[in-house]
């Protein structure tokens, strides 16, 4: 039965809260599913019906709410979690997604790799990585210290819940500093398998380099590892080129398992500081030279510039992001940025699908890291697979002609 109804308001600018009484005879909840059936074609309702962002920011509220007081229902354990379609997860047969091959690894490597982290409530989990692997992504990358350890349980849970772990490539991380070591990663790594639910990665990266340490004690570590079966192949994030390729000859000289991969910064926009320290850029003239002599797999973080060539996130004035401002912003990379919005709009595309599908077609193997957090997101970088680069686009987005 319907009873009036108050609504306590707290405009900004007002010292006091106002209180509406909306007088009806309705079901309060009738009018809601009235007002949505109305609108739902239009997809929002006029004022003063909450609009899809107050709802979506109060889902937020109360998801970080209840992650503060650790309140998980029982429903959203990994295992209780079921796909929302109600069937098996699979790739599904229309899926555009591409394929490549890293020495080591069994299974064909997505081009495209999710990034795992930030993704660390189940529920989310669930239904972003179930999207990715519907639409063919099979390889996921992930750390030790990514979310104090959530980020690799709960990529754990999701393949353990879904029985997926033949069919999916681990990108797993460790050896962070201050802990690239030996001994270090020998116990993260350890920790890392026991996080991951699974008995091997198929490809173990050192999340950094330790100058201080001749590269045999860091390669050799790894490969007791892979000797005893945790690690198929070895790889190393934010290294130098020397090093890798000081590491990959003695490798070579002691029949050794060398660097199969590397992840190291590579974009469009060419980093003018590190993101963080110790971090390694290879979008200078060298790298791309070196990654074409060597072949070897690069597979780049931060391969869209965190998300500098959407419009209106990197417009010169705005200075809310120190992060952005700090790594991106150059005059070179804002002659980019146009091109990029120049040759999107001939091309009836997202400009992030350009700047993506510039790392995607460069002539050495990449496998770029995405790291969406939303579906939206997602279905927005993958049009990059389909969008042909010619040599001299490639040289023109890159302001070589």
């Amino acid at each position: 039965e319907g009873t009036p109804v108050q609504l306590i308001v707290n405009r900004k600018g007002e010292t006091e809260p106002r209180v509406i009484t909306v007088e009806t005879d309705l079901w309060l909840y009738g009018i809601e599913a009235d007002v949505v059936a109305q609108y739902i074609e239009r997809r929002q309702a006029p004022a003063p019906a909450m609009s899809w962002d107050d709802s979506l920011g109060n889902m937020r509220a109360l998801d970080q709410w209840r992650q503060s007081i650790g309140l998980i229902y029982e429903s959203e354990k990994p295992q209780n979690i079921q796909p929302i379609h109600g069937k098996p997860v699979r790739p599904s047969a229309q899926h555009r997604m591409r394929y490549g091959r890293i020495a080591g690894v069994e299974l064909p490597v997505s081009r495209l790799v999710m990034g795992v982290d930030n993704q660390c409530a189940p529920p989310h989990v669930a239904v972003m990585f179930d999207e990715f692997f519907t639409l063919g992504g099979n390889t996921f990358d992930c750390a030790y210290i990514y979310g104090g350890g959530r980020c690799e349980q709960a990529l754990g849970g999701w393949i353990a819940a879904r029985a997926l772990r033949s069919q999916v490539v681990i990108l797993d991380k460790g050896g962070h500093t201050p802990y690239c070591d030996p001994a270090s990663i020998t116990r993260q790594h350890k920790e890392s398998l026991e996080r991951l639910q699974t008995d091997y990665v198929d490809l173990y990266m050192l999340h950094r380099d330790n100058p201080d340490l001749p590269v045999d004690e860091l390669i050799g570590v790894l490969n007791d590892h892979v000797a005893a079966g945790t690690i198929k192949a070895i790889g190393v994030s934010n290294w130098s080129l020397p090093r890798i390729d000081a590491a990959n000859a003695w490798a070579k000289a002691n029949g050794k398992v060398g660097i199969a991969a590397v992840s190291n910064n590579f974009s469009l926009a060419r980093m003018v500081n590190p993101v963080w320290p110790g971090c390694i850029s290879a979008s200078d003239p060298e790298s791309r030279a070196w990654f074409l002599r060597t072949q070897i797999p690069l597979m780049p973080w931060s391969s869209q510039a965190r998300g500098f060539f959407v419009p209106g996130r990197a417009a010169p004035q705005l200075t809310d992001d120190h992060e952005l401002v700090e790594a991106w912003y150059s005059d070179e990379n804002f002659q980019r940025q146009q091109r990029v919005f120049e040759l999107a709009q001939k091309r009836n595309v997202l400009p992030i699908n350009i700047a993506l599908a510039f790392v995607l077609k460069q002539p050495f193997p990449t496998f770029p890291l995405i790291g969406p957090r939303t579906l939206r997101e997602l279905h927005t970088s993958l049009p990059a697979l389909d969008v042909e680069l010619t040599p001299d686009e490639l040289q023109w987005l890159n302001l070589e002609n």
